[in-house]
């Protein structure tokens, strides 16, 4: 079945995507998005730096952990924990969190947002850390 097929199906191979995105990147992450409605979006994305506090206001975020490992805190930096596969992170929109270390590599994420993402809202505690375009570009699908 060819990747349009199944994408209109709802069908998705997490492996396939996963390998497709680039090795290296300018921007912290790249995505690509599997269902994009209004409702909610379902991306897989790979982290290729690490990413200093921020937020999103708009939705919640669900982050199933795919490969990798790495540290990641939610509210403040005494939360921080270490992550690895098959585990699930989950904040609420407003909720500050950041990603200080990748351990292994590729660290990919399959990630559920509800409502909708828009690849925009991304607000960092610091200005100058970055901004959404710095923070993340989609795959070239």
């Amino acid at each position: 079945m060819n990747d349009d097929k199944a994408s209109a199906m709802g069908r998705f191979d997490i492996a396939a995507i996963a390998a497709s995105l680039p090795a290296s990147a300018d921007t912290m992450l790249v995505d690509r998005y599997l269902t994009d409605r209004p409702s909610a979006s379902a991306r897989v994305f790979r982290v290729y730096k690490p990413t200093p506090p921020h937020y999103h206001a708009q939705c919640d975020e669900f982050l199933y952990v795919f490969s990798g490992r790495g540290t990641f805190w939610m509210g403040d930096a005494s939360t921080k924990a270490e992550f690895g596969p098959g585990q699930l992170l989950h904040f609420h929109r407003g909720i500050v969190h950041a990603l200080p270390d990748i351990l292994e590599e590729p660290l990919v994420f399959l990630s559920i947002d509800t409502p909708r993402r828009d690849p925009k809202d991304v607000i960092f505690v610091d200005p100058a850390d970055g901004t959404p375009e710095s923070f993340i570009r989609q795959s070239g699908y």
